[in-house]
């Protein structure tokens, strides 16, 4: 399409004429010709939403081993393979596998967004082709086609309504207003006007739910307003959430310190000159790959998945992993207003009734009149499974009889409708005419209560017919503004009794000489456990905002019912139209200030989230509609309705709440807390535990002692970095952890004193291993040697000192075998809480981690008593006096780390 005709789409019709829009779409009444429709679609192209390009199987599969930290763990297969050490490269390029599918199934998951909002497109449509109605696909509809529009129908692109007779259309799904709106073909003098304002447009996709209308075809595919959503979900960058962010970081960290131990290791051996460079160079290799906690990623994904479980058990669906920790770092919550924080269901609140207010939950007899006709002046059907279809506004009246035991299909069964008044949005009122068991006839009237006030005579106190006067006159417009001042919708209900049906069926006729009944005050209201999830996120350190496409007055009301804002905090609320007047320097400097925005559109949603996200805020978003999606896709975290969201809501989610409850988010921030929480106690073990590794080597290499091999390092990494480490992704949440603030971007996997609890810990570990491996040298179990001893060392050519040595030195380095792998076992426990104290978190609580410990414990002593294996890993048997030497040395760390965060409770609470 050339850019001349793509500008001539995108004109702001609602401002210009009928005339100036057929004219300038080369249209008119009749509608087009079959032979300049298919002159235009070929032009323009098909009525549908473009894909975009798509990325192969295989280019998505590669796409998963650019990341660093993959990277790494490839070059430690490699290393692990030269050396001989099969097993451990088989694991690592297995994991690093199975991390590469995983991650294609959750990149196509989300392609499938664009693909719903095509789905969403009504399959025909109703048109006027050379002046006669005809059905045609909506795919080929054109601009400048003339379409036809009843109640049911979804409209199949963006149109400019010609004629609009008692027309309301749902838009909720684009705009987030809760109620149908009432279209017009007025001209609107304001090019800036936003979408829920323009009441003489249809958008493709919205419903319409009552009455008929004739539009012309403005614009067609990606042309059209969900058209553009399409592009911006296409375009939207993919946002780092903060755990890919903290992986990268720490990826890039591990890389250059292994490169530095390899360097520093073979050149501090070499200096030494006890070994050969072949030597020194697979041993700061192996040191090198011990430093690499291999099992970290899978240890993460792990953690995350059992993350998602929990989490669907508790109603939310993760959709992307790393959703489950970003939602533990969640600054801001921009939350949609219609059924996300309210319930998407326009409800009856309150009543004016004999000449008081009264709450919708009082009782209600059946003889009162405002009930009566609410019920009896309504379009509202049944469905045969008996739900209620018809206006959402006309439904709330029917359902709320219903609650009051009045069944209006019992009571119209002995009082017929026999004639009505339709609707008509310029008189506001509708009428319907019953015929009663005595002859007489019941009028019932319904609509604005200005309006249908200036067609009353008197009003109904008790069954008591008065006088209309000024004071009830100005009483009944007091209490009509009080209630819409609730940001509740008001209707009036009136009636009266005649002889007999009018013969002419108008409005001067038959809604005259009324009798005035009550009003009835509606709203979508708040969910009811939302004002605590409000409550909760902000003790969370959490700020809620909410942003709809209601009225400012009604999404004040609501935020301030929810406690989101105070009541009568006007200066926190702002609209999509002065939020238009605000350049993003100007809005990045107050954005601050508000918490609610009323009256946006899918771009207001967008640049609000970027601008939180400008602050350095981790920003969520909550939606349901059409217009959510871009928003949805580009915060850290999007989160989709399940029961009310568009499957385009749900596929440009992260995650989705299956009971659309805005507390089940809360829940979520919970779980997304621990999951980071255990996240980093594992990075805080296994960092720790590699440093005392690196450490007791590379000082055992200064001291030119013969301390650890090689297997002896990958099979303790084997071993203690795989079960205890995944069970620690197991530990229940603190008991604070919802009363801690958000830790924010900025923060990181060593932030909150984990990176110097590595390094202290790290050193602790060594500082014991070698400790041991010196007292062992220095105060030798075996001082002489037995008759087979005797023997085997003179087979081998040895004198009586070499033998005794080589037992003494085997002991050691057995000892300090068992000491650094024990130590880590026992200093899994320690990790529990960074801070917290070990007899106060539980620590036997987590029967997973018991196992675990046991397990490992039990892997590691085979290698030293199961005859063969010690052969194999180069140990000798150790007893008794040994093994209490090993454990009570290993279980030191536990009070010296005590000891420590004792300290820095202190110091932290100073």
């Amino acid at each position: 399409m050339s850019e001349e005709k793509k500008q001539q789409l995108i004109e702001p019709f609602y401002t210009e004429t009928e005339e100036s829009v057929l004219s300038k779409l080369g249209s008119n009444r009749e509608g087009l010709s079959d032979a300049e429709a298919a002159k235009r679609l070929a032009e323009y192209g098909e009525n549908q939403l473009d894909e975009g390009k798509k990325k192969t199987l295989f280019s998505k599969f590669l796409d998963q081993f650019k990341d660093l930290m993959i990277i790494i763990l490839l070059v430690a297969a490699v290393v692990s393979g030269i050396m001989g050490d099969h097993v451990e490269a088989i694991m690592i390029v297995v994991v690093v596998f199975l991390m590469a599918i995983f991650g294609v199934v959750q990149e196509a998951k989300a392609e499938q967004a664009i693909d719903a909002l095509k789905d969403m497109s009504t399959p025909n449509a109703n048109v006027l082709r050379n002046g006669n109605a005809k059905v045609i696909k909506s795919t080929e509809i054109v601009p400048g086609d003339i379409v036809l529009l009843e109640a049911g129908d979804v409209i199949p692109a963006d149109i400019r309504l010609l004629e609009a007779n008692s027309l309301k259309i749902e838009e909720a799904a684009l705009t987030g207003e809760s109620v149908p709106v009432e279209k017009n073909i007025e001209v609107l003098s304001d090019a800036d006007t936003g979408i829920g304002d323009r009441l003489n447009m249809g958008y493709m996709n919205s419903n319409v739910t009552y009455g008929r209308g004739i539009g012309v075809v403005t614009g067609t595919g990606m042309n059209t307003e969900v058209g553009k959503i399409a592009s911006m979900l296409a375009q939207a960058d993919e946002t780092n959430t903060p755990l890919k962010e903290n992986l990268n970081q720490l990826g890039k960290w591990l890389t250059y310190a292994i490169l530095a131990i390899c360097v520093i290791m073979f050149v501090v051996g070499m200096m030494g000159g006890n070994k050969s460079w072949v030597d020194m160079l697979l041993t700061s290799v192996s040191l090198a790959v011990a430093a690499i906690p291999e099992g970290l990623p899978a240890i993460v994904t792990i953690v995350l998945a059992l993350g998602t479980q929990i989490m669907a058990k508790r109603n939310a669906l993760v959709r992307k992993l790393p959703a489950v920790e970003t939602l533990g770092s969640t600054d801001i919550i921009c939350s949609d207003k219609t059924g996300t924080l309210t319930v998407n269901q326009m409800t009856v609140e309150q009543l004016f009734t004999n000449n008081q207010v009264v709450a919708a939950d009082q009782a209600m007899p059946a003889d009162n009149m405002t009930l009566k006709v609410m019920n009896y002046c309504n379009d509202t059907k049944f469905s045969a499974e008996g739900t209620l279809i018809g206006d959402p506004t006309e439904t709330a009246l029917v359902k709320y009889g219903l609650n009051k035991g009045f069944d209006v299909r019992e009571f119209v069964a002995n009082e017929p409708r026999v004639a009505e008044v339709p609707f008509d949005s310029d008189r506001k009122l509708m009428s319907t005419i019953h015929q009663l068991a005595d002859g007489r006839y019941l009028v019932a009237t319904k609509g604005a209560p200005d309006e249908l006030l200036k067609r009353t005579v008197s009003y109904d106190v008790n069954g008591e017919i008065k006088p209309m006067d000024e004071a009830e006159r100005s009483l009944i417009l007091t209490t009509n503004t009080t209630l819409a001042k609730q940001a509740l919708r008001v209707l009036a209900m009136a009636y009266k009794f005649v002889d007999e049906v009018p013969t002419e069926l108008e409005s001067d006729v038959v809604e005259n000489n009324l009798i005035f009944a009550g009003l009835v005050g509606m709203i979508d209201p708040e969910r009811k456990e939302a004002a605590e999830a409000v409550r909760v996120a902000k003790e969370a350190g959490i700020r809620p905002i909410m942003i709809t496409g209601d009225h400012r007055d009604t999404a004040e009301a609501i935020a301030a019912r929810l406690g989101i804002i105070t009541e009568g905090q006007h200066e926190a609320v702002i609209t999509g139209a002065e939020l238009n007047e605000l350049s993003d320097e100007a809005f990045a400097k107050v954005v601050p200030n508000y918490s609610v925005y009323a009256r946006v559109s899918p771009e207001h949603k967008v640049r609000i989230v970027k601008a939180w996200q400008a602050e350095g805020k981790v920003v969520a978003m909550t939606g349901d509609g059409v217009n959510d999606a871009p928003a949805l896709k580009t915060a850290d975290i999007g989160i989709g309705m399940g029961i009310t969201g568009t499957e385009v809501s749900k596929g440009a989610s992260d995650m989705v709440l299956a009971d659309d409850n805005f507390s089940t988010i809360v829940v979520a921030v919970e779980e997304g807390r621990k999951v980071f929480s255990n996240i980093q106690k594992t990075i805080q073990y296994l960092l720790a535990a590699n440093l005392g590794e690196v450490l007791t080597l590379f000082i055992a290499t200064l001291l030119k002692w013969d301390t650890l091999l090689p297997v002896h390092l990958l099979w303790i990494n084997v071993v203690t970095d795989t079960f205890p480490a995944i069970a620690l992704g197991l530990e229940p949440a603190e008991k604070d952890v919802m009363k801690q603030k958000p830790r924010g971007r900025n923060s990181n996997f060593f932030s909150g004193g984990v990176l110097s609890s590595i390094i202290y810990q790290g050193i602790l570990e060594a500082g014991i291993t070698l400790g041991v491996y010196w007292s062992a040298l220095k105060w030798p179990a075996h001082t002489a040697l037995d008759a087979a001893q005797k023997a085997a060392a003179a087979a081998d050519g040895l004198s009586m000192e070499q033998a005794i040595y080589n037992l003494q030195h085997g002991d050691a380095l057995t000892m300090a075998y068992a000491t650094l792998a024990l130590i880590q076992l026992f200093h899994a426990f320690n990790v529990k809480s960074v801070h917290g104290s070990l007899f106060k978190v539980g620590a036997f609580r987590n029967k997973t981690f018991n196992y675990a410990v046991i397990l490992s414990f039990v892997l590691l002593a085979a290698t030293i008593v199961i005859p063969g294996f010690n052969d194999l890993f180069q140990v000798t048997h150790l007893d008794t006096y040994q093994w209490v030497i090993v454990l009570c040395a290993s279980i030191s760390i536990i009070p010296i780390v005590e000891i420590v965060k004792f300290f820095q409770r202190k110091a932290l609470n100073k």
